[in-house]
């Protein structure tokens, strides 16, 4: 195998690997490449590689020269080669990418998790809500270049498209921003709320946050229940993701009156109110985040729930903290997943049921697996398809130990 490193490449690609690329093979070493799909033969860029003796390289595709049959024109006018990071499946039909990122899971699963969920081949994510692959998005973070222009970073660098038609995003998300003047040392921060309405705000390190239009806090409805969250903060970015999640982690806790449960990482309270809403006058919802915006709209939103305390904390601290034993604990852990410290806090504490939602295939599988070393069984597991057009995921997975 020699180290020699090509510009260029001919490669066929396989199977479809976690963060987005394909497996192809040359002289014996691992390419992963972008913008492809199983099965096609590409002339590809090399882009980057480790240190010159490693195993793999990374690459790019500049020209497709046997496409897949699932290859489509991109969805989205701005993503790809030489573009914006958003969008890396948007050259994928839509039942086709929810294929590809079921595989994806069931591999990871069966790789670092050590848990057969379906075969690869049978294996698929499902779509969320009604909005469908396009313009989906209620929330995005801009950033700005030097000379005062709001864009998009391309994939993995610091340089920015200031064309700001993503496909993500629904029709006049980002009317203007284009055109305006900000300041270099900020992020533009744009809301769409529950009615529709759009709030900009800059904030930056050592800077006043600005609101620019609406507000700060934006309003969003899910189950019935209002909260105002900041623009800044934490909300699912799929527009009909909180409604279906709510929805499954009520049904998967199966709580009962009188019942304790954990809220861990809970964010804006979604899922304890939730959860509060099966415990009833009798029970206890703990909610913990480190955010205290967050924590704040959790507060407000549930000020009417006297079940449910809201604690700014770390996770790990809080359980430590804690001398209440939870029935049901449900975790939504940021892109690293919980890992096994939280873990092991959980199965010390003897918690019989557990639901756990991740977004990102490899962190979520780790920690499958972790709880699976401590007696854990997974009783359900589902896997939606809550960023079109990415190779995004999240995964929800309820679990039980006698």
């Amino acid at each position: 195998m020699s180290d020699e490193r090509p510009d260029e490449l001919i490669l066929t690609t396989g199977a479809a690997a976690n963060g987005g690329s394909c497996v192809a093979r040359h002289d014996g070493r691992v390419v992963f490449v972008r913008y492809a799909l199983p099965g096609e033969t590409v002339r590809a860029r090399v882009v980057r590689s480790a240190a010159a003796r490693e195993k793999y390289w990374n690459a790019e595709v500049l020209e497709v020269l046997e496409p897949s049959p699932d290859r489509v024109e991109p969805w989205c006018p701005i993503a790809g080669v030489d573009g914006a990071g958003c969008c890396d499946l948007a050259f994928a039909e839509p039942a086709a990418a929810r294929r590809l990122k079921g595989a994806v899971v069931a591999n990871q699963l069966a790789r670092l998790g050590n848990y057969h969920w379906r075969a690869e081949e049978d294996a698929t994510a499902e779509a969320v809500g009604e909005t469908g692959h396009t313009g989906w998005r209620t929330r995005v973070r801009l950033d700005v270049s030097a000379d005062g222009r709001a864009g998009f970073h391309r994939y993995h660098s610091a340089e920015l498209v200031h064309r700001l038609d993503c496909a993500q995003l629904p029709a006049g998300m980002l009317a203007d921003v284009a055109q305006r003047s900000w300041p270099s040392d900020a992020a533009v921060h744009v809301a769409i709320d529950a009615e529709g309405g759009r709030h900009v705000v800059v904030a930056g390190r050592g800077r006043r946050t600005e609101v620019v239009e609406g507000d700060y806090d934006t309003v969003q409805r899910v189950a019935g229940r209002t909260w105002r969250v900041p623009v800044t903060a934490f909300w699912q970015a799929h527009r009909d993701a909180p409604e279906l999640y709510s929805a499954l982690v009520s049904e998967w806790a199966q709580l009962e009156p009188g019942m304790t449960a954990w809220d861990l990482y809970g964010g804006a309270g979604v899922f304890a109110a939730a959860l509060a809403g099966a415990v009833g006058e009798t029970g206890q919802v703990l909610s913990v985040d480190t955010s205290r915006g967050a924590s704040r709209a959790a507060r407000t939103a549930l000020a009417d729930l006297d079940t449910v305390s809201v604690v700014t904390d770390s996770v790990r601290r809080a359980l430590e903290r804690t001398s209440t034993r939870a029935d049901v604990a449900v975790l939504d852990p940021p892109r690293t997943g919980a890992g096994r410290d939280v873990i092991d806090q959980l199965a010390a504490a003897e918690v019989p049921r557990i639901v756990h939602i991740g977004c990102e295939a490899a962190s979520f599988a780790r920690d499958i697996g972790l709880y699976r070393e401590r007696g854990y069984q997974v009783e359900q597991l589902r896997v939606f398809d809550s960023f079109p057009l990415t190779h995004h995921v999240e995964c929800v997975a309820a679990l039980t130990r006698g």
